[in-house]
């Protein structure tokens, strides 16, 4: 392919357990606080996992420009919501009169919304005809629309976030969703980009958005055995990497920027605030649930993002430094995943890897699923700009099996150049970009 546009990142937000703003959200993270707590969503006395890391203190409307738009709108579609407007406004496109609106796209990982299990049932009972013994379908819509007037989380389509955007920013380019498991949002950037290369669109706004703290979600993931039981502080559940890791916390949340060709973006007179370099995609195709134990399919996406990026992960970088400068781990603190994210990576970059930097912020704000890897994509870009390497919370028990360097408990000052980020989801999926600065 000749001529391929560079591709760059003018816009970021995100709406996290540790507050909903670029600055305030990378403090908390640079200090290792916690934003995990008992669950407040649903009576969870009886569940095996009992806290999460829920969104606090949010409100779509402080974002939006009319409410009246997204009247119905769920948990997922609000968080978008507040993200996205973040990440337009940065990048200066709230200020552009003269737009080519076709020409810019949506790809986002959004999950599925919150299953109102019991508003289902009751508006199906309500619907029943005891006369003929089924549910009356205009019964049924009556009061399926008292439902919505009265209940905003009532969105189950994975795809409506992607509406919602659309709606508010008026966008009428190429729009997709993928729901590949915790890859989604890493999987959606690296689409979009790949999307802007071929010239389909100038700008794509992209990321992911998600909330699994409900019953079903909880449920699910603990039956998995993937879920912690910390029965201590909550706040010390997540210890990814650490030999006493015992599974994951909930996260939820969005996290969105906005991608476009550089030509387009300096032709406006933005300000590139990171270059997207790499991107590789794999599948296991090994299990459902489990990823493949010699991690050859995280090496082939991480190797597939680097040959893209013309890094030799095997050769020292710039002035003899690593070949990358810091590794957003996957890391979610289940046994399994750390031992093979790190097997992979040595797999990967081979001496090199014990002098590379990395770290997983799920260990601060849990686990945000299809929202994780836009999110920790944009810690990569935050690390860039601000010169720190935020820490891998409650790590304190080294297990003898992982021997990189984690950055432990506190955070690191340190220049950063280019960063690597994975994201590794059910299924096998496994993506993974390389972001780095701004050259010129």
């Amino acid at each position: 392919m000749t001529d391929v546009p560079r591709v760059v990142l003018t816009g970021a937000g995100w709406v996290t357990p540790l507050g909903c703003d670029l600055d305030t959200v990378w403090k908390r993270l640079i200090n290792a606080e916690s934003g995990m707590a008992p669950i407040t969503r649903f009576d969870a006395r009886t569940f095996p996992t009992k806290f999460a890391a829920e969104v606090k203190d949010y409100d779509v409307n402080d974002f939006i420009r009319d409410p009246s738009l997204h009247e119905h709108a769920g948990l997922n579609s609000q968080f978008a919501l507040g993200a996205a407007t973040q990440a337009w406004n940065r990048s200066g496109l709230s200020g552009c009169s003269n737009l080519d609106r076709s020409r810019i796209g949506l790809y986002l990982g959004a999950g599925e919304g919150v299953l109102d299990t019991d508003n289902y049932m009751r508006t199906n009972l309500r619907g029943w005809n005891p006369e003929t013994r089924k549910i009356d379908g205009v019964r049924w819509a009556k009061e399926a629309l008292e439902l919505m007037k009265a209940h905003r989380e009532i969105e189950q389509e994975p795809n409506m976030p992607l509406a919602h955007l659309a709606r508010e920013f008026n966008l009428k380019g190429p729009a997709y969703n993928c729901l590949t498991a915790c890859a989604a949002s890493t999987q959606a950037i690296g689409e979009a980009f790949d999307i802007i290369r071929r010239g389909e669109a100038d700008v794509m706004i992209s990321g992911g958005t998600h909330t699994m703290i409900h019953p079903l979600g909880v449920t699910g993931f603990n039956r998995l055995t993937a879920l912690s039981t910390h029965e201590g502080d909550p706040a010390e559940a997540s210890r990814p990497f650490d030999r006493t890791r015992d599974g994951f916390v909930m996260g939820e949340g969005s996290g969105i920027v906005v991608i476009e060709n550089l030509d387009h973006a300096l032709e406006r007179g933005a300000t590139p605030i990171a270059e997207i370099i790499g991107y590789g995609s794999s599948c296991d195709a090994f299990r459902i649930t489990d990823i493949q134990p010699d991690g050859r399919g995280a090496a082939a996406a991480m190797n597939m993002a680097l040959e893209q990026a013309g890094i030799d992960p095997e050769q020292p970088g710039p002035e003899g430094g690593p070949p990358i400068d810091y590794i957003s781990a996957h890391g979610t603190g289940t046994q399994e995943n750390d031992s093979i994210e790190t097997r992979a990576i040595k797999r990967v970059f081979g001496e090199q890897a014990p002098r590379i930097p990395m770290s997983s912020i799920k260990s601060m704000m849990g686990h945000l699923i299809a929202a994780a890897g836009a999110v920790e994509l944009i810690t990569c870009v935050m690390a860039i700009d601000r010169g720190e390497i935020p820490p891998t919370r409650n790590l304190h028990h080294p297990d003898p099996d992982l021997d990189l360097d984690y950055v432990p408990n506190d955070s690191r000052s340190t220049r950063v150049e280019t960063c690597l980020s994975n994201n590794f989801g059910f299924g096998g999926q496994n993506d993974t970009l390389i972001v780095t600065r701004f050259k010129g």
